[in-house]
């Protein structure tokens, strides 16, 4: 499978990296272009294999799935650039760029042939960081046009850069907030609790690594036994005791509404 990268930066140089890893293509099979010279660079050192392109329509040339990964505000300039080279029937198209509907992609895509306007077909795409260390919880919506055998490979290849889920248009901006926003949330409870761990008297290298076990520990807990939270904190919340007492109290100052009002205030 040949893919290309238009944009490998932070976001777009992750997916290469870990595409190159998985089972769908090979480093040589990834094109990636880039407008700073640094992400290509830093790319091409680490893995020889990636074939860097300045141009962006000789990149998508060929190409089974072209990602635009550039900053919203340039995914029209880049469809611009490269629509007129690209193969409606044949190629996949993968947006990266959070907040860019199907409309405005499609919009973006048109072009008129007779009296029928057609489109490729189009896939957004909202990871979120842990993509560089192929753990990312990714969202993936399909435009209409695109067929479920089409949907099944881009969920697949996203599988195998962490967890990837098919979703409504509806359900991004909420996606976002749960797993993109989420992983800053999950930090900063995690930030508290190391701070908490001070004043209970570890040094702060101590506390992070008792917090980020713990963790891991829950989030084990709950894929293991796929069960759900409640089931596991009751396991730990023994009458009269002492975590039931702590949970208790971070409820009273509003622990589960500041959690759900900043999801909400994130989508």
């Amino acid at each position: 499978m040949k893919v290309t990268i238009i944009g490998a930066g932070n976001i777009g140089g992750a997916v290469a990296r870990g595409l190159a890893q998985g089972s769908y293509c090979k480093a040589s099979d990834i094109i990636c272009t880039a407008k700073s010279q640094q992400s290509l660079d830093r790319l091409k050192a680490e893995n020889p294999d990636f074939n860097i392109l300045s141009d962006n329509r000789e990149a998508s040339k060929g190409a089974d799935i072209i990602f635009i990964g550039v900053k919203p505000w340039r995914v029209e300039e880049i469809i611009d650039q490269i629509k007129g080279v690209l193969d409606y029937d044949k190629q996949l198209i993968v947006s990266l760029a959070a907040g860019i509907s199907f409309e405005q992609l499609s919009s973006f895509f048109t072009k008129h042939t007779g009296f029928d306007y057609t489109v490729p077909a189009i896939f957004r795409v909202i990871p979120n960081t842990a993509i560089e260390v192929l753990s990312s919880m990714t969202f993936v919506s399909a435009s209409n046009n695109a067929t479920q055998e089409q949907a099944d490979l881009i969920v697949n290849l996203f599988k195998e850069l962490g967890n990837a889920m098919l979703v409504e248009e509806r359900l991004m901006g909420a996606g976002t907030a749960l797993a993109s926003s989420g992983v800053a949330f999950a930090m900063r409870y995690m930030r508290a609790a190391i701070e908490g761990g001070v004043e209970l008297g570890f040094y702060p290298k101590e506390a992070q690594e008792i917090v980020v076990h713990t963790v891991k520990e829950a989030v084990d807990l709950l894929l293991t036994n796929k069960s759900n939270p409640e089931t596991e904190i009751d396991k730990v919340t023994t009458p009269g005791g002492i975590t039931i007492k702590g949970l208790n109290e971070m409820e009273l100052f509003g622990f589960t509404s500041a959690v759900i009002r900043g999801l909400k205030a994130s989508k």
